[in-house]
């Protein structure tokens, strides 16, 4: 006699083939699990016995415990019954009429009917583990952000970024600015320039007044190539300060040129012709003149910058020159900087009054004489009041990062965006030293912050270079993703995935970051058809696998070709990246999850047990489950929970965590005792 469940809710019972008899077995399959073998003869019995098809004395034999020993807590769940698993036969023998054998296949009960009677204890630990437990939610979910700050902090320390002792130093400065930051946008702050010859101390400077160490300051001319800004504070006033990058005489040669900008024309530039290197070497210092045009233009003060130990050179000359010709409606301060002893400081500065302005001696280092300065910079700003009251979320504003190895037009996407020269693009490898931030608008009038980074080499590449601004400036950038929110991972299309993209992956991952990628120069791949972008992104997705949920977006940055979808692609990371679950929904998809595939068993009969979830935190999304024992649960088992997690909620573009915390059980009195809501995700068996 054979008994078939097939994926509509009946049960077809032949004992003959003239005779055929339908059971409503909706009771059966709605039941999520059965506690025993007891539970599931009764579910049996009142179901026949209301189809008035068997007598109660049918049933009336008691059913061996083994007949259902060997069933999961899915055999009965609603995911069985579909069309992927249409057929699920009961055998029953003619020779007996009780219900005592219970299988799918009748070989597969004849082989592990010897392991159903040594698993008998085992049945029997489930059985006394799958009561309720009670269960304090507001107590769990203290605990649960405990487990994500936790989680945060051993994170932060397995990353090995550590801050600059100068980005500690100045905690109650950075505080207060970040307090001010949220009452007033950039953009209506006044500007103050710094200008001045390469290797004066203009970062110094800079990082000096903002506070922390943004800017690279090293004993090298030319460390500073594109404008980078800042908020600074005096008193009750605030401002932006821009750091630009040391104006050169137009009179020096290529060779000069290239010995004062340290730039060289071998390192990444392997595929680029001799002529074009040189091009670039030759129209570098204009571009540089040009950042530092915009950034005297758009500012209302201009610190002229000098070094008081070398004295006054031509160089010096051209540029007081250059700034009384073109900018002297602005007001101009000239600062004498490395005047470290205030009774030498007046001796160096007295060198500087043949430029026709009143020098100022200070330290960048030291701090002396920075106090006057920014007395006389603030006697010249107007006071910007901010709004009170204003909500944080509604002035939170994302951050993109843009990273990806040298020279695969990271630059020019920022530029393509903005709409402006932001930055300097150029073939020569290693022209972006600093991380630069520029506010930009999307279509829909959602503001962004853009950081433009430097190009991330291989470390073993960086110190055999021996060059220590390279290595500061991949430090800035690995900094730039970790204070950003959603990070453009930039491939050039002809050099598809490398090695260094993983590596790059593998900290966008471990950061929690949002990502997408951005495969540029896609206008140099030969002969594209409708199926070149599928056969690419199977690639991507093959050799990118730790970046699975992350989109693809297929841009030309020179041209400005599909531009516009990086920002509608990071809006939408953003807003999944934001998103909170609500907690009966996050545990009605793990009830789901449960009842498809429950976890493994351990030899000793263990098996893990889910007491509760919920949504800890967000940015990235951080989930915690409360379990019997998280050692229980093997990686196999939590890569799938989180597999389900991303089909049933989304969260596209976003990598989610997933905190695993072990909890006693609760003895009898604390049991009895307790008033919360009771949640048990596992299903018996």
């Amino acid at each position: 006699m054979t008994v078939a469940l097939c994926s509509c809710p009946e049960v077809i019972l032949s004992q003959t083939p003239k005779t055929i008899f339908s059971v409503c077995f909706h009771k059966l399959i709605n039941c999520q699990s059965f506690h025993s073998p007891a539970a599931l003869k009764r579910t049996l019995n009142s179901t026949m016995s209301s189809c008035n098809l068997f007598s109660s004395s049918l049933l009336s034999s008691t059913l061996p415990k083994i007949s259902f020993s060997f069933l999961s807590p899915t055999s009965f769940s609603p995911p069985l019954f579909c069309p992927s698993n249409p057929f699920f036969s009961l055998q029953i023998p003619r020779s007996s009429p009780s219900l005592f054998k219970l299988t799918s296949h009748k070989s597969f009960a004849d082989t592990h009917i010897d392991e159903f009677q040594k698993d008998e204890a085992e049945i029997e630990f489930d059985e006394s583990d799958s009561e309720d437990y009670a269960i304090d939610i507001e107590e769990l979910e203290e605990e649960a952000e405990d487990a994500v700050r936790e989680f945060s902090t051993s994170l932060s320390r397995q990353l090995r970024i550590e801050d600059e002792t100068g980005d500690r130093k100045e905690t109650r400065k950075q505080k207060r600015q970040k307090t001010n930051a949220l009452e007033i946008p950039d953009h209506l702050l006044p500007r103050v320039a710094i200008v001045g010859r390469p290797n004066v101390g203009k970062s110094a400077l800079f990082n000096r007044f903002v506070g922390g160490n943004r800017a690279i300051v090293v004993d090298e001319p030319g460390v500073t190539r594109d404008r980078l800004y800042g908020r600074a504070f005096w008193g009750e006033y605030e401002f932006m300060v821009v750091d630009t990058g040391g104006v050169l005489t137009l009179s020096n040669s290529q060779a000069n040129v290239m010995e004062e900008l340290a730039i060289t024309t071998t390192i990444g530039m392997d595929g680029i012709p001799l002529a074009s290197r040189e091009a670039a070497v030759a129209r570098m210092p204009s571009m540089i003149e040009r950042q530092a045009t915009a950034a005297v233009e758009e500012s209302s003060v201009i610190i002229f910058l000098v070094d008081g130990q070398a004295g006054l050179t031509a160089a010096d000359v051209e540029i007081a020159e250059w700034l009384r010709k073109n900018y002297s409606n602005k007001f101009v301060i000239l600062a004498v900087n490395k005047c470290e002893s205030p009774r030498k400081g007046i001796m160096q500065a007295s060198e500087f009054w043949s430029l026709g302005l009143s020098p100022l001696p200070i330290s960048a280092l030291s701090g002396t004489g920075t106090g006057e300065l920014l007395d006389l910079v603030c006697s010249q700003l107007a006071k910007i009041e901010g709004s009170q009251n204003v909500d944080e979320e509604q002035n939170y504003v994302p951050a993109i990062a843009i990273v990806g190895r040298p020279n695969v037009g990271k630059s020019s996407i920022l530029n393509a965006l903005v709409g402006e020269d932001r930055t300097i693009v150029s073939p020569i490898s290693g022209t972006t030293r600093d991380a630069i931030d520029t506010e930009f608008s999307g279509p829909d009038g959602q503001k962004f912050q853009l950081i433009d980074t430097a190009g991330i080499r291989r470390r073993a590449a960086v110190a055999s270079s021996g060059s220590l601004t390279e290595a500061l400036s991949v430090n800035r950038a690995f900094r730039a993703i970790r204070r950003s929110d959603v990070v453009a991972l930039v491939i050039e299309a002809l050099a598809c995935i490398t090695e260094q993209d993983c590596k790059i992956a593998e900290r966008i991952e471990k950061e929690g970051k949002g990502c997408l990628i951005v495969v540029n120069k896609w206008d140099t791949i030969p002969n594209k058809n409708q199926q070149t972008a599928t056969y690419y992104e199977q690639d991507v997705r093959e050799k990118l696998r730790i970046l699975h949920w992350a989109p693809i977006v297929y841009s030309t940055a020179i041209a400005g070709h599909n531009v516009d979808k990086i920002i509608v692609a990071a809006s939408a990371v953003e807003k999944e990246r934001s998103r909170r679950l609500n907690t009966s929904i996050l545990n009605q998809v793990v009830r789901e999850a449960l009842a498809f595939k429950s976890p493994p068993r351990t030899r000793g009969g263990k098996r893990g047990r889910i007491y509760y979830c919920t949504q800890a935190a967000i940015r990235p999304p951080t989930f915690v489950f409360f379990v019997n024992d998280a050692s229980l649960f093997p990686e196999t088992y939590r890569r799938y929970m989180e597999k389900q997690l991303r089909s049933d909620a989304g969260f596209s573009g976003t990598p989610i965590r997933l905190l695993w915390r072990s909890r006693r059980k609760m003895e009898k009195s604390e049991v009895k005792g307790a008033t919360r809501t009771q949640l048990n995700l596992t299903p018996r068996g």
